[in-house]
């Protein structure tokens, strides 16, 4: 399936700034499931950009305003290609894959997806309340399906029940949040498990009569690492594999690390406005 990607975010500052230094990370990845096949990048006020890769593999552009400006606005367009089909479900988690997972090499190359961060990190009764529930399942691939199923049924998407900031700790006991929320909850419970899991930032396409939620701004979901499969998408907040309609920007330890834009200025306080729109092309 191939998609047109647009995304505006507009800054409007209450004071002119005059000096400004960003960075943002939204351009799509290519990997063996997904393909790239262009990407531009706007800004007004105008200015050139450096880029360059970071230690997760995210593409990230850099750039400095020295002028005066009361508004910044970021618009980029992308055209993606993405071809993968369902899978997960239907692996079975053989003794070659087994002793693979559970062996320190396996363990140690993927030790920075199996550490807590401030926005993963659970209460230990909080983890367990989650295995109370669902069960200490064995099966790795099993337990992060089920996991998934039961944060879906357990948390409402609410927009207004936390922010940018709210912490996996902070969500879990509203059992309300955004996808951000979503993803942090899941990746905390599975790093608990023992089950490398990173975040992904990017894009999803709902399309029309789709029951699917998290279109309006950009898409968070969970992959986990299995031997002999690699990264696999779990999306919490609508209960599906990460699949053809799931577009991947970015992919980090949690969402600090794949933050969309980042940025410094000297000035007043700041409105923001975000506009995406994802259009299929053909199928």
């Amino acid at each position: 399936m191939k998609y047109n990607i647009e995304h505006i975010n507009t800054f409007y500052y209450d004071n002119p700034v005059d000096q400004s230094m960003n960075e943002i990370r939204l351009k799509p990845r290519s990997d063996e499931c997904q393909r790239l096949l262009e990407y531009r990048s706007e800004l007004t006020p105008s200015t050139l950009t450096k880029e360059h890769t970071d230690i997760w593999g995210n593409h990230v552009e850099t750039f400095f305003i020295a002028e005066k400006h009361s508004s910044l606005e970021v618009k980029t367009t992308s055209t993606v290609s993405i071809q993968k089909s369902p899978f997960l479900r239907m692996v079975k988690f053989s003794p070659e894959m087994k002793e693979i997972f559970y062996s320190e090499m396996f363990r140690n190359h993927y030790l920075s997806f199996l550490n807590d961060t401030p926005f993963t990190f659970l209460y230990k009764n909080q983890y367990e309340d989650i295995l109370k529930q669902i069960g200490d399942i064995e099966n790795p691939i099993e337990f992060s399906i089920e996991l998934m199923r039961w944060l879906h049924e357990q948390i409402y998407y609410d927009g207004s029940a936390t922010n940018v900031m709210t912490k996996a700790h902070e969500a879990f006991p509203l059992r309300k949040g955004v996808c951000q929320d979503y993803t942090h909850i899941m990746l905390g419970a599975l790093r608990a498990r023992g089950i490398p899991a990173r975040y992904v930032s990017g894009y999803l396409y709902v399309g029309e009569n789709s029951a699917l939620v998290g279109d309006s701004a950009t898409h968070a979901w969970v992959e986990v690492m299995m031997p002999g499969i690699g990264w696999a998408g779990l999306d919490p907040t609508n209960n599906v594999e990460a699949l053809e309609q799931h577009i991947r920007v970015g992919t980090g330890r949690d969402y600090a690390d794949v933050s969309p834009f980042q940025g410094m200025y000297r000035g007043g306080q700041q409105t923001l406005d975000v506009k995406v729109s994802v259009q299929l092309i053909n199928n």
